[in-house]
């Protein structure tokens, strides 16, 4: 018996029904893998010795929370230890690190005193925990160059080179 294109459409698609009416599975696609998740490494600061600068110090968080994807800065819970810890005192702004991550900073009155940007210091600072060194001299352009930029610079965010270089070192 021979059977027309149409015939054998036709036939194909009742084999179909008749399967799937029948219990049995129905060719389907593969589906597609599932692209490996890279969930970022959270790193918890405590404020509470921020004084003044609490909220420079959250909005420094902020900087780098919008600006890379492989480290979120989050403020600590209670009950939790915090990777870093954060004071202020009268001196000048500093960063002491026990491991990539892990330490404490000052943010120094005495450089706010003389006009930096308090929000610069503090995504600056941060910074120094996530592994960037101080870049001096610098340009108002690079985050890392710190004071050597001026007091009139107000630049917030990590350039590309930095954003990338706390990318590889989290990822």
């Amino acid at each position: 018996m021979f059977l027309g294109k149409l015939g054998r459409a036709v036939l194909g698609a009742l084999l179909l029904v008749t399967l799937a009416l029948a219990g049995a599975p129905a060719a389907t696609a593969a589906p597609a893998p599932e692209a490996p998740s890279t969930a970022a490494v959270v790193l918890t600061y405590d404020a509470s010795g921020a004084a003044e600068f609490t909220s420079a110090v959250h909005a420094g968080a902020q900087v780098w929370n919008a600006s890379v994807s492989n480290v979120e800065l989050r403020p600590v819970q209670s009950g939790q230890q915090a990777n870093i810890r954060v004071y202020a005192d009268n001196g000048w702004p500093r960063a002491y690190t026990s491991r990539l991550g892990n330490g404490y900073w000052y943010m120094g009155r005495q450089a706010v005193n003389e006009g930096y940007d308090t929000i610069r210091i503090a995504a600056h600072e941060f910074g120094h925990l996530l592994g960037l060194p101080d870049v001096k001299p610098g340009p108002c352009s690079s985050l890392m160059s710190g004071s050597s930029a001026g007091v009139s610079c107000t630049n917030r965010y990590p350039n590309a080179q930095e954003r990338a270089a706390v990318e590889r070192r989290f990822g």
